[in-house]
């Protein structure tokens, strides 16, 4: 198991500077990763709240640190031109020293992040726009003279340097919510999933159940075109107190979970508050 936090970078969290400064204090106090949202705006009770770009923000979390793991959760790469993407992301694979795990899906909140940019809405189009767009990028990754036609997206023959870090390449989570397979399915060909269910509210203290997890890796494995070990991501809200914590996530474990990510989310305390639950370290036994 490892665990990390999931810092939603918008209102009091917009700022690079506090976000690097969480990062070091995460893993100082011992967590494993360090993750970002990916939104373009995001709004609040009182109205519109600045965010911060996660990718100016990771390169300054990955300055602040040395061993977390670092990502966005999730990037939604239907917005997204993939061969920028795959610039941006061997630059902060460097930067980190391979420490880079790229999580993404087809986009959420898209009445903030995609109408109003005049971004692509139809889901279906969007999870084909998502799957063209891994070829791309782990295309250009290679750092090879790259060709791609397809319906979305073309590339003649163009070689993007320097190589990631980490090879064969940087790992990829696939955002899904059960029970809908199709991001299993896309998972399945990656190296995990980050995994919401339908109908449960994170924000309001809600979680899967671990039969829900269960179904999930199961469907996912039968998926999978090799064997070898994935990453299973579920989010959310933990109990403060270290040994509740524990038992909290203990039918989670059994069922499979290999990553927990702590939810720092205005809705679970204030900044002063959460930044103590981070300080004090991950719900590990």
């Amino acid at each position: 198991m490892r665990y990390g936090i999931h810092i939603h970078n918008f209102g009091e969290y917009s700022d690079p500077r506090l976000l690097a400064e969480l990062a070091y204090e995460a893993e100082a106090a011992g967590w494993d990763g360090v993750f970002v949202c990916d939104h373009l705006t995001a709004r609040g009770p009182n109205g519109p709240e600045p965010v911060a770009n996660p990718w100016i923000a990771l390169a300054a979390m990955a300055i602040a640190t040395q061993r977390v793991r670092l990502g966005p959760l999730v990037t939604p790469l239907s917005r997204r031109r993939p061969w920028q993407l795959a610039s941006e992301t061997v630059s902060l694979d460097q930067v980190s020293a391979g420490r880079l795990v790229l999580g993404v899906g087809s986009g959420t909140v898209i009445e903030q992040s995609f109408a109003p940019f005049g971004e692509e809405m139809n889901a279906r189009t969007r999870a084909d726009l998502l799957d063209e767009g891994l070829d791309v990028l782990t295309g250009l990754w290679r750092g090879e003279p790259f060709h791609y036609q397809g319906r979305h997206f073309r590339i003649e023959g163009a070689a993007l340097l320097p190589r990631p870090v980490q090879q064969p390449r940087i790992p990829i989570w696939v955002a899904g919510t059960w029970p809908h397979r199709r991001p299993f399915r896309r998972a399945a060909r990656w190296d995990g999933f980050f995994a919401d269910v339908e109908g449960v509210d994170w924000l309001r203290g809600q979680i899967m159940t671990p039969d829900d997890l269960r179904a999930m890796i199961a469907y996912t494995r039968s998926q999978r075109p090799t064997d070898q070990p994935f990453d299973v991501v579920i989010g959310g809200h933990s109990p403060s107190e270290h040994s509740r914590a524990i038992s909290f996530l203990a039918p989670y474990v059994d069922a499979g979970l290999t990553w927990w990510v702590e939810g720092i989310h205005p809705a679970f305390g204030t900044l002063s508050e959460l930044r103590a639950r981070i300080r004090q370290g991950p719900p590990a036994a």
